[in-house]
């Protein structure tokens, strides 16, 4: 049971529904791209890199909709340690692969807050001349932007609300609630409860 959920913001439905439409559009988008197939029959080689641990529901869902091989390559950051609501800026908890070189990146995020997080990883893989990157978030929280950044696909912009559920959680719980929620005010500890990003 989930007796801290205020109200659902994003049901269930909602979210198969947009995440298929993505990971068409993306598909497209890679296909175009990688152009004719190589020697082995495959289109040039395509790696997700997934932010953990908010984006494994997300990307587990998106690319089951992919009809092409690819590789998973998981990278750690640190934003919201703990019960904080707030930012505290992106720093790297694991290494970024050191073999994007030539390939097609997509960087997975379940929320796209204050940018920080993304332009970090973005600016990083950049650096090993990938043969495109591109960037892909659930949710886009717009007012609490930080850094220039807009995601090339983006599922839902919601309102600055802090939400939980299907992979973003609080103090680590929720993460498995399906739907995306708002947690009931007085779930919230008090020293968790901040401002902007």
């Amino acid at each position: 049971m989930f007796r801290d959920i205020d109200r659902v913001l994003i049901d269930r439905e909602r979210i198969a529904s947009r995440v298929h439409d993505m990971a068409a559009d993306l598909a497209d988008d890679l296909v175009r791209d990688m152009g004719p197939a190589g020697p082995d029959g495959e289109p040039g080689q395509v790696v997700f890199i997934p932010i953990l641990t908010g984006a494994i529901v997300f990307v587990a869902d998106l690319i089951r909709h992919l009809p092409f091989k690819l590789r998973l390559e998981l990278v750690a950051i640190s934003s919201y340690p703990g019960r904080s609501m707030t930012s505290r800026g992106a720093a790297m908890r694991s290494a970024l692969p050191d073999n994007l070189g030539g390939r097609h990146v997509v960087i997975v995020d379940d929320i796209l807050d204050s940018g920080r997080t993304l332009a970090l990883i973005t600016s990083l893989v950049r650096e090993q001349s990938p043969a495109s990157v591109r960037t892909c978030v659930l949710l886009d929280k717009k007012v609490r932007r930080a850094e220039a950044i807009t995601p090339d696909y983006a599922g839902f912009e919601i309102p600055d609300e802090f939400v939980v559920g299907y992979g973003l959680d609080y103090d680590g719980y929720y993460r498995n609630h399906p739907d995306i929620a708002v947690l009931r005010p007085d779930a919230i500890s008090p020293k968790g409860a901040g401002g902007g990003a």
